[in-house]
């Protein structure tokens, strides 16, 4: 019994150092695959939903970006999530809306975490991305905190040891799964993100390629970045999402291309895409290809492929 007490005793020091997942368990399988494991979360190529909120079956819904809801598309394989919030008319909630909730209402963000954090209860070997954007500048700890809070994923947000942190300085998906921490959570970095120490600041380790593109050979350039951190030192997110203008006049009026989705999340496509990036990139794949309609197209076969399953 004493010797049992000392033991005991002994991983609760060891316990207060690092975290006890640590101490008990080992993920082998690390987002469907045991060789990504011991990749590092930045070395991991994964294929995003853009405006996820965004599903509609209705081929007469033009503001629509996804055919099909955050459920399918996370089991589908979906390992980045991407949405807009607004402050809701409707009942002063925050919301996932584009430009204006009259548009495409996709509902309290805190319902749509809610139906997040059932997949990750259900998928405890998965790591998980959720990349928002406050154009409003809404508050990170009286608006957006509550909402993680509330849904019950602020306890699985991993919290990086400093900030800016490199791309060579992240864990590996099997260190985040192990200390249960396996989801990153990234705002645009017009926001202060200070205060709450799991959400993160994006353009400061994240880098995008140009967005709302109307021209299907993606032109590629760094069009987005901030903070100190050298651009090789960023992690990047191709947007590879095509649109047409059905207003060619003044600033235009352009929505997704729905019709030319299988090509555009074809594996030429964003071969083309990714090989025009890899220069600007340190000589690294992206590590977010960020599509619409993720259920078209082989945008999951691309990605195996680049991260060397094919």
């Amino acid at each position: 019994m004493f010797m049992m007490l000392r033991i005991l005793g002994l991983l609760l020091a060891v316990g207060s150092v690092f975290p006890l997942p640590l101490l008990f368990r080992r993920a082998t399988i690390c987002n469907g695959h045991a060789e990504l494991c011991g990749r590092r979360y930045s070395n991991v190529t994964v294929v995003g939903a853009h405006g996820s909120y965004a599903f509609s079956d209705d081929p007469f819904a033009l503001a629509r970006d996804q055919e099909v809801n955050v459920t399918t598309q996370l089991n589908l394989g979906v390992r980045l999530l991407q949405a807009q919030a607004h402050n809701g008319t409707k009942d002063g909630h925050l919301r996932f809306c584009h430009t204006s909730c009259a548009l495409f209402d996709g509902g309290k963000v805190v319902d749509y975490l809610k139906i997040v954090k059932q997949f990750l209860d259900a998928n405890p070997n998965e790591v998980l991305t959720l990349l928002f954007t406050n154009p409003e500048g809404l508050s990170v700890l009286d608006v957006w905190k509550p909402a993680f809070d509330a849904s019950g994923i602020t306890p699985l947000a991993y919290v990086p040891p400093h900030l800016p942190i490199k791309q060579s300085e992240w864990p590996t998906l099997g260190q985040l799964i192990d200390s249960g921490k396996r989801v990153v959570v990234f705002l645009d970095s017009r926001t202060n993100t200070d205060l709450v120490d799991f959400i993160l600041p994006e353009f400061k380790m994240i880098w995008e390629t140009p967005f709302s593109v109307t021209n299907s050979s993606f032109p590629c350039s760094v069009n987005r970045i901030h903070g100190p951190l050298a651009t090789e030192d960023h992690s990047y997110m191709i947007n590879h999402s095509l649109n047409i203008n059905i207003i060619p006049i003044g600033s235009g009026v352009i929505i997704p291309d729905a019709y030319h989705a299988r090509t555009t999340n074809g594996i030429p496509s964003i071969t083309a895409h990714v090989n025009n990036c890899i220069p600007l990139g340190a000589n690294r794949n992206p590590q977010f290809v960020l599509l619409d309609f993720v259920n078209v197209g082989e945008g999951f076969k691309a990605v195996d492929i680049l991260n060397g399953f094919e």
